[in-house]
């Protein structure tokens, strides 16, 4: 899911080939696999798309996360976005600098966990943790809607991915 796994394809193509693997069956192999990693994986839950990317994230992957959700034809789209870790001094500057690019685009609900999104509380919804974020999640009745979930490992953003998908 994504144009931004075009390298990761690209990279897997080329190593096919180097080890003398057909087209077709590398081809086969593209189409046919589907992330269960917490990585790029595009889950359909009811009337729902969910693009469940919480297994990391950091600057430059919440850009093109958020980018990609951007281009995503949907009526409704919802942004779950899960703190970025171990960014040191740079916390600060990488949210907001994450937050200045979600405000740039029209969402249904923007959806912030951990302390590092505080300071937009008052402009989203904001929680501490996960475990507060998915008892939200679990009774707002999502219908037809684009829904990304991405934060670093240590937010736990799958909680709210399992709220929404039980």
């Amino acid at each position: 899911m994504g144009d931004y796994n075009l390298p990761n394809v690209l990279a897997a193509v080329a190593l096919g080939y180097e080890f003398g693997i057909s087209a077709n069956e590398i081809k086969a192999a593209i189409e046919n696999y589907i992330p269960s990693n917490s990585r790029s994986q595009l889950v359909e839950a009811g009337s729902n798309k969910i693009i469940l990317d919480a297994y990391n994230a950091n600057p430059s992957s919440m850009k093109l996360a958020v980018e990609n959700m951007v281009h995503i034809q949907a009526d409704k789209k919802i942004l779950m976005i899960g703190a970025m870790a171990e960014m040191g001094a740079e916390t600060a500057t990488e949210h907001e600098t994450l937050i200045n690019q979600i405000r740039k685009n029209s969402w249904q609900q923007v959806v912030l966990v951990g302390k590092p999104f505080l300071p937009y509380k008052e402009d989203y919804i904001y929680f501490d943790n996960s475990y507060q974020a998915a008892e939200w999640a679990q009774q707002q009745n999502f219908e037809n809607a684009y829904i990304l979930i991405k934060g670093s490992r240590s937010s736990q953003m799958e909680k709210i991915f399992t709220a929404i998908t039980q």
